[in-house]
């Protein structure tokens, strides 16, 4: 009897000692996301060798481009707009009729074009497309100091122009009042579809495709390890990025942070987060920014998320009208320029669009899409990131255990709180609320966005975090 329990006794230890080990060494190996090697080129993949030399770009327009524009500015259409409506309905036409007098008369398409060619572009062909990337080097480097490289990833209804007030704030913050501890080597990618970036001829091109491509990009640019930083769909390319080559990524810095895996606890604490915010981790003001939840959560998401049903489903019906009008155009993203700056905004005749944003600035993204025609490839990005269901995809389920930084701005369109962040980035070294600010950070509120950059990047390398991951 007493030799039948000392066998249970070391069955029961050798169980323990089994679930022991298991849990010592599998909370050791992460899980990676595999890296996507497509080939998005027209028709069938070469035998040969893909041409893999950098190419000097410059943007240029020709005579007859101008002309069609101004032709069809011209034949333009309008519908008045309800009486006192603002933007509620969409964009207001007695608005829009100013903006498209503006540019048409007053508007610098050539100045605007010298601006964007006063930082180096270029293209390569990866996996098949030519990717267009503005890369900017530091002016100078104080001696035994080297500059960091710094993928940023742009979103919809943006473009790499977004980033032309922040970059020189992180190639040469002494400049501009900013510590110099860290200096930045600037890479601003276009999205395949989007810019200048040529866009996939084949359907599946998805964000995890898009990471592979800027990682594959990172790395024939010389760089083994670098930091990245994104909002919108560069929040999402960024993270897959991190999840893909956890050992590249040296830190990973976002000013959107959406969470699409959503278990009981994150149920809880919609339904009580506002009366116990202390039991789930909320801050006074995650409740300002979440609470109630039906006006600023549930509500929001119909009201605001239409444009993503119609491109996660017939992107390219929608598209025809929007590529075939630049009034159309420019209603379609001014609307967004408005609502996530602020959607206070909505109740203002001219959407507050000139409250945040000068428009040259406004038009110089309107015409990067409609020189290059990309409005309808860059719509088809919700529906290969979409059409299979939220929550379905790997990388969704899968944790980033880079070090990561999360810049919470205002008047984002969705509030993510840090309690929610952490279940998805597991390493988070910075999460700040921002004092003000909307969905279109680096556009809005460089100084804001540097500042934070600059501090995160401080953290993990004083204490050389991304050694530790």
């Amino acid at each position: 009897c007493s030799s039948l329990a000392g066998i249970m006794l070391l069955e029961v230890l050798l169980v323990l000692g089994t679930l022991l080990l298991y849990f010592l060494f599998s909370k050791k190996k992460e899980e990676t996301l595999p890296f996507k090697d497509g080939w998005w080129g027209k028709g069938q993949k070469p035998v040969t060798k893909e041409d893999t030399s950098i190419r000097p770009f410059k943007v240029e327009t020709t005579e007859e481009e101008l002309s069609d524009l101004f032709r069809r500015l011209d034949q333009a259409r309008f519908t008045d707009p309800l009486e006192n409506s603002c933007f509620h309905y969409g964009t207001n036409s007695v608005y829009l009729r100013k903006v498209v007098s503006y540019w048409k008369n007053q508007f610098n398409w050539k100045k605007q074009v010298e601006i964007l060619n006063k930082y180096p572009q270029f293209k390569t062909k990866i996996q098949g497309i030519d990717i267009h990337f503005v890369h900017v080097k530091p002016p100078r480097l104080p001696e035994g100091q080297s500059a960091k490289p710094l993928l940023m990833v742009h979103g919809w209804p943006g473009s790499f122009y977004e980033f032309y007030k922040i970059i020189p704030l992180l190639t040469d913050p002494t400049s501009h009042g900013l510590s110099d501890e860290h200096i930045f080597e600037v890479i601003c990618p276009s999205i395949p579809g989007y810019g200048f970036s040529e866009a996939p001829h084949k359907k599946d091109f998805n964000s995890v495709s898009a990471a592979s491509v800027f990682y594959e990009l990172m790395l024939r640019l010389g760089f083994n390890e670098f930091y990245t930083q994104g909002g919108d769909w560069g929040w999402l390319i960024c993270t897959n990025l991190a999840q893909i080559a956890p050992n590249h990524v040296k830190g990973l810095h976002l000013n959107m942070a959406s969470v699409s895996k959503m278990g009981l606890t994150h149920l809880l604490s919609i339904l009580l987060g506002q009366y116990f915010p202390g039991l789930f981790g909320f801050q006074d003001e995650d409740v300002r920014r979440m609470f109630p939840f039906l006006k600023k959560g549930l509500y929001r998401i119909l009201s605001e998320s239409g444009y993503a049903h119609i491109q996660a489903t017939k992107p390219d019906t929608v598209g025809c009208g929007l590529n075939d009008s630049p009034v159309g155009l420019a209603a379609y993203i001014l609307e967004k320029f408005s609502s996530w700056t602020d959607m206070e905004f909505q109740s203002v005749e001219d959407g507050g669009l000139e409250r945040k944003f000068s428009l040259d600035d406004l038009l110089t993204n309107i015409m990067i899409y409609w020189v290059s025609g990309c409005i309808v490839s860059s719509m088809r990005f919700y529906k290969e990131n979409l059409q299979k269901g939220i929550g379905t995809q790997k990388h969704e389920k899968l944790t980033v255990q880079v070090p990561t930084g999360i810049a919470s701005f205002p008047n984002e369109i969705l509030h993510t709180p840090q309690a929610w962040a952490k279940k998805k980035y597991n390493n988070i070294v910075s999460f700040h609320f921002m004092p003000r600010g909307g969905h279109f950070a680096a556009f809005e509120e460089p100084e804001l966005l540097a500042k934070d950059i600059l501090q995160f990047v401080g953290k993990v390398e004083k204490e050389q975090l991304w050694k530790k991951k």
